[in-house]
């Protein structure tokens, strides 16, 4: 029984960092599918590498924008009661972010961001023991100071606050296991960023970022229910925000064609284990169910970005992306809370310079995740345990954004 409910509003925090992450956080980054860390040019330098607010203009950046994310259905395909898909989900996700003016060799930034999110459902029997809804907000204020050591050198650091809500729910009283489980939970939780940047030419940028590891303690309150009698208990559980560490050079030709190359290792491989804990024994039945360890052993993923920037005559430049993403999940753990696979990232977009102060633009990414085949016998739930296929699924976000330099 354990391997068929035991679900965690963490778990899906960390898919949405993980397979789910969005690392798009602003109308350029979205464009280049997140090779933005090297050529880093508008006021979300604050966040993609604050190491760069040295080199830009002596002005005062603002940048903010919007983007839809939607989320096509995952369909899960094995034989009759089991096959199942999943609810096509839409959410609209904000970024904001400021540079100040050079103060000397000191600049600063703050970058507001949803760096996570995910709303997954299922209907049907035997998704719902797993996932009849994973909700998750999260908000992240980072501010970043930058210091200019010379002309072609620069450094930066700066403080991460995330805070995260959560809602877990699953049902099994459809499959004819007559379980239940409601759960709600928050924290605020902090880390820190770092970053530098060397030129060694006017038209080469080299970079390195990392944002560290954050343990988020989610407090909240567990509703189980056994045949229909349920407890209210007061719950917590900890798990990783893994950290990750990026690795970029841009070339510029003739101040007018940019070609960034990136390399992104996400440090999943310290999400080894789910555990919670409650303020008191919950009832016996259960405790199988939703009270005993689970393994993750989670491993580190690689990603691949390329992002191609090119300038044209007529106030407009056009931006190019692809990448080649890793899922952290091994087939052993796999759930219905994250049916993720392997991805091929693919987006394009523009920024028209309106007048000197002002340019606006949009950008479309589209994630398309590879189809998923299980071995049976290889996964650890129950109902995975006999293979089947992950299909669909993957993301379509479009991205609005408007920025103001003075």
């Amino acid at each position: 029984m354990k391997k068929i409910i035991t679900l965690s509003m963490m778990a899906s925090v960390c898919l949405m960092a993980g397979g789910y992450k969005i690392p798009e956080q602003s109308l350029n980054s979205m464009a280049l599918g997140a090779a933005y860390v090297a050529h880093t040019t508008e006021a979300d330098t604050a966040y993609f590498n604050p190491a760069n607010m040295s080199f830009l203009e002596e002005s005062q950046y603002v940048e903010g924008g919007v983007t839809l994310a939607h989320l096509p259905s995952n369909v899960y395909s094995l034989v009759d009661p089991y096959s199942g898909e999943s609810k096509t989900e839409n959410i609209l996700i904000p970024d904001f972010h400021y540079v100040s003016a050079p103060m000397g060799d000191v600049r600063w930034g703050v970058s507001l961001i949803a760096p996570a999110g995910l709303t997954k459902r299922w209907d049907t029997s035997y998704q719902k023991l797993y996932a009849e809804e994973f909700t998750l907000k999260n908000l992240e204020l980072n501010p970043s100071l930058a210091y200019r050591v010379n002309d072609q050198f620069s450094v930066a650091a700066g403080v991460r606050m995330v805070y995260s809500e959560g809602i877990v729910n699953s049902d099994g009283n459809d499959a004819g296991i007559p379980v239940k489980r409601e759960m709600k939970g928050d924290t605020v939780e902090f880390g820190y960023n770092l970053a530098m940047t060397y030129k060694p030419t006017s038209d080469i940028n080299l970079a390195v970022t990392y944002r560290s590891k954050i343990d988020l303690n989610e407090e909240g309150q567990a509703n189980l229910y056994f045949g229909g009698v349920g407890q209210q208990y007061d719950a917590e559980v900890s798990v990783p925000l893994p950290a990750a560490l990026n690795i970029a050079v841009s070339k510029t030709w003739q101040d007018r064609f940019t070609l960034e190359f990136d390399y992104e290792k996400t440090y999943w491989s310290s999400y080894q284990n789910l555990d919670f804990n409650y303020d008191r024994p919950i009832q016996a039945p259960l405790q199988p169910i939703f009270d005993f360890p689970l393994a993750r052993d989670w491993k580190d993923t690689d990603t691949f970005r390329i992002g191609a920037t090119a300038k044209m005559d007529n106030r407009l430049t056009a931006m190019f992306g692809f990448a080649i993403d890793e899922t952290p999940v091994p087939d052993e753990t796999i759930g219905f809370e994250l049916p993720d696979s392997d991805a091929k990232i693919f987006s394009m977009g523009f920024r028209y310079q309106q007048t000197k102060q002002l340019s606006w633009g949009a950008a479309m990414l589209y994630d398309s995740k590879e189809s998923r085949t299980l071995t049976p016998g290889v996964a650890e739930n129950d109902v995975l345990a006999n293979g089947g296929t992950f299909d669909e699924g993957g993301a379509f976000l479009t991205t609005i954004g408007i920025a103001y330099e003075f």
